[in-house]
């Protein structure tokens, strides 16, 4: 994945560790190599950090997670008890 906008669209995924063993390993080498990607990789990595961290209290409206679901079907995960 030598290629910079192939790794930037893998980036959320590359983030959220999504990708299968050979896809973080591409991404992870072509940021070791590339200092503008790596930058966007820091970026949405902080981003995502101070995200979660700001987030962590906040609750969810009454009915929001249940209607999300509606919406993706089958291909979300039912909550955790």
């Amino acid at each position: 994945m030598g290629d910079c906008n192939e790794t930037l669209r893998e980036l959320e995924a590359f983030l959220d560790q999504e990708l299968t063993d050979g896809g973080q390993a591409v991404v992870h080498a072509h940021l070791e190599h590339c200092p503008d990607c790596l930058e966007a990789y820091e970026f949405h990595a902080e981003l995502k950090a101070v995200i979660a961290q700001k987030c962590r209290s906040d609750q969810l409206p009454p009915g929001l997670a249940e209607r999300i679901r509606a919406c993706f079907g089958d291909d979300v995960a039912p909550p955790a008890s």
